[in-house]
């Protein structure tokens, strides 16, 4: 889909704790900071629709398992894809894109986001789930 990138991650293994990688500035997609957040996510629990018109999202999952669904409102096509340290990858998201995520582990799931801009709650649309038709079950 337009407007959605995804971009393995490295993860180095060590018997007393994994290095997971995030971003550096030299990465594929990045485009600028802005701030750095987690976000937890119970298991089962939908959290969206949202949709940034100037935030690019680089979402990473380093605990637990999440789905995510885009949606493009212009052609109106979903894209989806499930993060965790199975597939440990940064899922970068330009505006324009609406997004919704649930958790799927038991207990948290723990989400990443670096943002390229500081959040700003009048540049970003909020929907009801029900308001984008998406089969979650």
């Amino acid at each position: 889909m337009h407007g959605v990138s995804l971009y393995p991650l490295k993860q180095i293994h060590n018997s007393k704790g994994d290095i997971l990688h995030a971003l550096k500035v030299s990465s594929d997609g990045f485009v600028n900071f802005g701030e750095a957040y987690f976000s937890e996510v119970k298991s089962g629990e939908i959290k969206g629709w949202k949709k940034h018109t100037k935030m690019t999202l680089n979402l990473i999952v380093p605990i637990g398992c999440i789905d995510f669904v885009i949606f493009n409102e212009e052609d109106k096509a979903f894209f989806n894809i499930t993060l965790s340290r199975d597939n440990y990858q940064r899922l970068t998201i330009e505006p324009g894109l609406w997004m919704a995520f649930r958790g799927q582990s038991p207990g948290a799931s723990l989400l990443l986001n670096i943002a390229s801009i500081e959040h700003d709650p009048s540049e970003a649309e909020n929907r009801e789930l029900e308001e984008i038709a998406y089969p979650w079950s």
